[in-house]
């Protein structure tokens, strides 16, 4: 019996790749990327279907992966992750370019006018 899937798509993944420029959004390098979950999916995946679109995902560099664990309050802060009940594209997202931006479901971004850190 096949294993069910259950992250993103290539293509999805793909979008993200594209929308961040193939670069970690916290700390800019272009090393050892892996797709990051806003909102952790959970044991076994979640039954949202927005959970493995775009608005929840972000290119990350492994070691910025390990760090958002490591510091939940400046994370959540920031927007790379997001406490449930809120979902991902009611949540801002700060980029290592210093902008903040709104991400959509179909991998577009849009800078906030103000939100510059």
């Amino acid at each position: 019996m096949a294993r069910r899937r259950t992250g993103p798509t290539d293509l999805v993944k793909e979008l993200v790749y594209q929308r961040d420029g193939g670069r970690c959004v916290r700390c800019g390098t272009l090393h050892r990327l892996t797709i990051h979950h806003r909102v952790n999916r959970g044991m076994g995946g979640a039954r949202e279907a927005w959970i493995n679109q775009a608005h929840n995902l972000l290119l990350v560099c492994e070691v910025c992966n390990g760090w958002f664990e490591d510091n939940p309050k400046p994370s959540y802060e920031a927007g790379w992750k997001v406490r449930r009940p809120q979902v991902p594209d009611e949540v801002e997202v700060e980029y290592s370019d210093g902008q903040t931006y709104q991400l959509t479901p179909d991998g577009e971004r849009t800078a906030v006018v103000g939100a510059e850190r």
